[in-house]
């Protein structure tokens, strides 16, 4: 068949220079001004640079080629500023390791494409930020060796940057993004290549891809007898949500990818939020609403209502007073939405937290959702799995977060080995881990740079799915599956929880992880503790039910003691949804929260995206905070700790780092 889809040239020319993202700023700022540096003198690169660095979330109010104005202004260091990137006309973007780490928004590298990159270069590549790339025609590799060549102006075969990619992956690089490889698709031009994995033991993802897996795209039948690490395919999906930060853009896709009278396939699986810019507006500075990004705002908003009106999306939006929102997506998720065995996809890297129910969830960008609108499918590669077996009973006053902080402190995760795995949680400690708990666990395994977590559906799941889905124990019992016992991990590892320190890990990374008792200021008089002035609980990883029962223990014994939060210490606690501020108020907690002297806040995502009251001002504010990353700029300037919910009630009542246990003795 004569092929119409045209493909990208088999020969890459780049045009423009190489741009390194040096870890000295006097390098990066020269370049900045016009200097042109050789591989050979670059020296030491930036490493973890973050999506919320590439595109700070005020410059996602943009979804347009704007973009490339801001690309990298919230790169540590302030060396970026508007159109510094856009200015230097990179063909080339080179970075350290972990490049494109934390969100998913897919802004991230839009905005480098349309600055000017053809390429990106790093030591290692962030599984969702890659896709990202390969989704929207922008060239990834983790070869060095092709920068030489570029800065002698030599071309690249295309091949060199599909190596070690699958069939589909090679086949979106070749036709330069998902679109286009997917009109050719759907066309007939180009056949994803058959699953051939004949039956073998499998891991719970393996499962339930193979479960999943689009047999036949013409009749939509579904199943394969099994799958393995490395297959590629599509996967018929059970639920798909985006929010108010990214539906514009993904909406804008789907119209320029399909037209504008296209429709949604089954859209009572399509779910959208508005969640995340909540309270955005009313904590924005004069200075930002004088550039107009409320009037930006407030349209990501009026397009999103827009979008599921005309399409009948079921939507989440505010309550009827407008003083909050109705939940956070992914506490939504686990509440109504997701069930064991489903896969879950969802514009937001933190939809991993439902693999707590037993179900694939994972992040993807815009590209990929609009995609997904249009046939109800996503792309998939199976991902090896890591095994994290839990053993024992967490010690007194360690929580699921504090287990998180103490894997992803490990050098494992560290040195990058999660990047694109699944983290399988089993064991007989999850026993002792309620859903709430067992979702902080799930929630945090994209900070290792997984593709997600996940823990096989069991008693507790189906307790948790009949009491408050109301679900009928048949219908709770659906969709488990389980990894064989013969199943081949990538690695194994055994989480002896009674060995698990309180942890908190540091500014600048998640995987910053210590014990509460050595996070201390060093200087020539010798340690002193960490004096914070912002206690925040809240999000979707510190603003469950379970999480709520933590501050209020807290708070309450240390009202019992006569304490309240510190003279010069702001604490909030957040909810994470309509249903958890209810169980909240029935409870009493409101109570002992205003006793403490701690401000409670309406559902949203707020101070963790840096939209909300809990964010710092000054880059020397020290923050306690229960959410899920720490990356320069996350939730302000300031410098933020993350803790367990129990870590930072017992900092606020005391102003500094302190575990309840040391508080109250």
């Amino acid at each position: 068949m004569t092929t119409t889809i045209p493909r990208r040239d088999p020969m890459v020319k780049v045009q423009g220079r190489v741009l390194y993202l040096t870890a000295d700023l006097d390098k990066l700022e020269r370049q900045l001004k016009g200097e042109v540096l050789c591989h050979a003198d670059a020296g030491a690169l930036i490493d973890n640079i973050s999506t919320d660095e590439l595109t700070p979330g005020w410059v996602c109010f943009w979804y347009d080629e704007t973009l490339g104005d801001y690309c990298l202004v919230g790169l540590r260091g302030g060396k970026v500023v508007k159109d510094s990137i856009k200015s230097a006309r990179p063909g080339v973007i080179v970075s350290g390791l972990s490049k494109g780490c934390g969100s998913s928004r897919e802004t991230a590298p839009y905005s480098e494409r349309v600055a000017g990159a053809q390429v990106i270069v790093a030591k290692t590549i962030e599984k969702i930020y890659g896709q990202n790339c390969r989704n929207i025609g922008l060239l990834t590799t983790t070869d060095f060796s092709v920068l030489g060549r570029i800065e002698r102006g030599e071309a690249i075969p295309l091949s060199e940057f599909t190596e070690g990619l699958n069939e589909i992956e090679r086949g979106i690089v070749e036709y330069g993004g998902l679109f286009q490889y997917n009109r050719a698709r759907l066309a007939g031009e180009v056949t994803p290549p058959p699953v051939t994995t004949t039956s073998r033991p499998m891991t719970l993802v393996e499962k339930i891809i193979a479960h999943r897996a689009v047999a036949d795209a013409a009749t939509g039948r579904t199943g394969v007898p099994a799958t393995k690490p490395g297959d590629a395919l599509f996967c018929r999906t059970d639920v798909r949500f985006s929010h108010d930060y990214t539906t514009a853009m993904c909406e804008s896709l789907f119209v320029a990818g399909y037209g504008p009278d296209a429709q949604l396939r089954d859209v009572g699986s399509i779910f959208a939020f508005n969640d995340h810019l909540t309270f955005r507006n009313k904590v924005m500075s004069e200075a930002d609403k004088k550039k107009g990004l409320h009037v930006l705002v407030d349209n990501l908003g009026a397009v999103q209502e827009a979008f599921v009106k005309k399409h009948g999306v079921r939507y989440f939006g505010l309550t009827a007073d407008k003083s909050g929102s109705e939940a956070i997506c992914h506490n939504a998720v686990m509440e109504e939405l997701g069930g064991p065995g489903d896969i879950v996809v969802g514009t937001d890297s933190h939809t991993c937290t439902a693999g707590a129910l037993g179900c694939f969830a994972f992040g993807v960008g815009s590209t990929d959702m609009a995609n997904a609108w249009y046939t109800a499918d996503i792309q998939v590669k199976v991902p090896a799995s890591v095994q994290y077996i839990l053993k024992g009973r967490p010690g007194r006053g360690v929580t699921a977060k504090d287990v998180m902080l103490y894997i992803m402190a490990q050098d494992y995760s560290r040195q990058g080995h999660c990047i694109g795995k699944v983290l399988e949680f089993s064991g007989e400690g999850l026993l002792h881990l309620n859903m709430d708990e067992r979702a902080t666990l799930t929630n945090l395994a994209v900070e290792c740079g997984a593709t997600t977590g996940i823990i096989e559906a069991d008693d507790v799941t189906k307790q948790y799915l009949m009491r408050f889905r109301g679900w009928t124990e048949e219908r709770a019992s659906r969709g488990y599956l389980k990894a064989d016992a013969d199943a081949q991990y990538d690695a194994s590892f055994v989480i002896d929880l009674a060995a698990v320190p309180q942890m908190v890990a540091t500014p600048g990374d998640p995987r910053n992880g210590v014990r509460v008792d050595e996070a201390v200021v060093k200087t020539p008089q010798g340690d002193l503790p960490v004096a914070v002035e912002i206690a925040y609980g809240g999000s979707c990883t510190g603003g469950k039910m379970a999480d709520m029962d933590m501050y209020a223990e807290v708070l309450a014994e240390g009202l019992r003691r006569g304490l309240k939060v510190k003279d010069g210490v702001k604490m909030f606690i957040q909810f994470g949804s309509q249903r958890i501020k209810r169980y909240a108020v029935e409870r009493g907690y409101l109570d002992v929260f205003a006793q403490a002297g701690a401000s409670v806040i309406e559902p949203s995502c707020g101070a963790c995206i840096n939209a909300g009251p809990g964010v710092s001002q000054t880059k020397d504010t020290v923050t306690v905070s229960a959410i899920n990353r720490n990356f320069p700029g996350r939730s302000g300037p300031g410098q933020v700790y993350l803790a367990s919910p129990r870590v930072v009630a017992a900092s606020a009542l005391k102003g500094s780092l302190t575990t309840p246990e040391a508080l109250f003795g």
